[in-house]
């Protein structure tokens, strides 16, 4: 049975206390538009509603997301230079069972009929192909990984898209140029002005940060700008810095510095008696999780501290994009191809965090993949969560909180 679930919006109103007014309005209009973006933006409501019972106790511990929904899967250049197909937000990571990420991202797929263009009936179909596709993964105890050459339908068509991709086309869209000369756009969409202090306490950060690097030039601030980014993540302290890189103008960099706050899951892992690692930071607790999952770490990614807050410092990238999962055409085969790759993908990333501080052997995630006595309460639990998703929509929308400022 469901547990009782605090009052909507007195939830929402305390996990974003403090959080930056411009943003933290963005993000609640965002939140407004559908179900599938109030799912985005209240992690933390979704494991509060997460019935308590054995489907979500017993199974095996893995290193988890936390925050996984269709859309939290993208293209990322690895630093190997090569571009994949992966999970790539890790802010809620945690140990957990290996149900709960599942689950979410089954949710997702229900509360994002709209987003996807399919009736429920279709999503249903869809979650159980997702569903089918993670077991199979996971019962083959393979670790793989999606890149160019291994990728199908949407995903490949997304993937060739940023191979032919250009750096410059790439700053053009973020940035105005003055002959040699690039700043950030302050266009109210991806970046807002940071002011004087702010942009002060980020060039100091950088300063010492590129002292520590083989090359320290290449981190040389040009620019600075609050990012706007993501649905959950809204009005948290986030940073988009312009530094020269490999030469100014087009070869210039962009960085992301996002402050980490605590996973909403450490509140119920806790109830249920399950310890995590004793992180240094909430910072390096995304970072490690996101390097134990992935296949290939991620450009520049690194726990930091900016004027003592957590944060977490990685490449802001042309190759970093979400495949169009809603231009599938109406073709149920590209449809299918997507979700069933997302599946494997969060198979093979718990695979191939196995066995790390605390979370189960492959042979124990094996066995869970084979045995078919649980697939069909999770299917109808992540059902009934998406619906829970949609009463929560509804009673934000007749009453949402207010912006402090």
């Amino acid at each position: 049975m469901n547990r009782p679930a605090p009052d909507v919006i007195d939830a929402i109103t305390r996990c974003n206390a403090g959080r930056d007014p411009e943003r933290l309005a963005m993000k609640y209009a965002k939140m407004a538009q559908s179900p599938f973006a109030f799912l985005r933006g209240t992690c933390h409501l979704y494991y509060d509603a997460l019935p308590d019972a054995p489907l979500f106790r017993a199974p095996p511990l893995a290193w988890s997301c936390g925050d996984l929904h269709f859309e939290n899967f993208g293209s990322y250049k690895g630093d190997n230079r090569l571009v994949y197909f992966d999970i790539n937000d890790y802010d809620e990571a945690a140990l957990a069972p290996a149900t709960w990420d599942l689950a979410r991202l089954l949710t997702s797929i229900q509360c994002g009929a709209d987003v996807l263009k399919t009736t429920p009936a279709e999503a249903r179909s869809v979650s159980q192909t997702c569903l089918d596709a993670y077991r199979q993964a996971l019962g083959a105890g393979k670790p793989l990984w999606v890149e160019r050459e291994t990728s199908l339908g949407l995903v490949k068509d997304l993937l060739n898209a940023l191979q032919t991709g250009d750096r410059a086309a790439f700053l053009d869209k973020r940035t105005t140029r003055d002959g040699r000369h690039r700043r950030l756009k302050l266009d109210g969409v991806k970046a807002l002005p940071a002011t004087a202090a702010e942009k002060q306490a980020v060039a100091n950060f950088m300063a010492d940060f590129a002292a520590s690097q083989p090359n320290p030039a290449f981190f040389q601030v040009l620019d600075i700008a609050r990012r706007i980014a993501g649905t959950g993540s809204l009005g948290v302290t986030r940073y988009v810095v312009l530094v020269e890189g490999k030469g100014s103008p087009d070869a210039n960099a962009l960085l992301d510095i996002k402050e980490a706050k605590p996973s909403a899951l450490a509140p119920h892992l806790a109830r249920l008696g399950l310890a995590q690692p004793n992180w240094a930071d909430e910072a390096s607790r995304v970072v490690a999780v996101q390097k134990r999952m992935q296949a290939v770490d991620h450009a520049f990614l690194h726990p930091v501290k900016l004027a003592g807050l957590p944060c977490i410092l990685k490449a802001l990238q042309a190759s970093e994009d979400r495949v169009a999962i809603g231009e599938w055409g109406k073709k149920a085969e590209r449809l299918e191809q997507v979700v069933a790759s997302m599946g494997r993908i969060l198979a093979w990333d718990q695979l191939r965090a196995s066995g790390r501080a605390g979370a189960a052997c492959a042979d124990a995630l094996i066995e869970f993949g084979k045995r078919d006595d649980w697939s069909a309460d999770l299917l109808a639990a992540a059902t009934a969560m998406a619906e829970t998703t949609r009463h929560q929509w509804q009673a934000f929308r007749n009453a949402p909180p207010g912006v402090a400022a």
